[in-house]
């Protein structure tokens, strides 16, 4: 029996998705314009993670990009990092090659490269940082965290879902 996080976020999404649509509605859906990409999953396994920035990626037009997806990282990906000359003369910046290689949604944008990335807040690419290591670690996004105030344990889903939500 297969387990599934539902986040308050996704549920609607998730409701639509398996409510049948009616008779009028379907010849509208069948086209492929109309219709939502599905989240990749390849063999049962699901490759590909959405997540929401907490503050965001802003372009040069000023549009605020939060909502993005990554997929999971593949051997090629880590290695090909190495020889890039940029982390070469500076290390640091393995990370920037890295989450541009797996982030393949920001928003609007398809084509997110390393300027995208060096052009990201710091905390978005902490947030980054940690999101690529727990999808390529541990295989969930989920955490467990601790309530400051009342020191309740409970888990989270960092994919998105809206602020405040859990």
């Amino acid at each position: 029996m297969r387990r599934r996080t539902v986040t308050a976020g996704n549920l609607e999404e998730l409701l639509q998705a398996t409510a049948p649509a009616p008779a009028s509605e379907q010849s509208a859906a069948d086209t492929p314009a109309a219709a939502a990409p599905p989240r990749r999953e390849e063999h049962g396994l699901r490759t590909e993670f959405e997540f929401e920035l907490p503050r965001g990626y802003v372009d040069d037009d000023g549009t605020v990009h939060r909502h993005g997806t990554m997929r999971l990282a593949t051997a090629r990906d880590e290695l090909r990092p190495q020889i890039d000359l940029r982390v070469k003369e500076n290390p640091a910046y393995l990370s920037v090659v890295l989450l541009s290689q797996v982030i393949t949604r920001l928003g609007g944008i398809t084509d997110v490269h390393a300027g995208v990335v060096e052009r990201m807040y710091a905390t978005d690419v902490a947030f980054l940082q940690d999101f690529y290591r727990r999808v390529n670690s541990e295989g969930h996004t989920r955490a467990a965290v601790t309530c400051p105030h009342c020191e309740g344990a409970f888990e989270v889903d960092l994919s998105g879902g809206r602020l405040g939500e859990s």
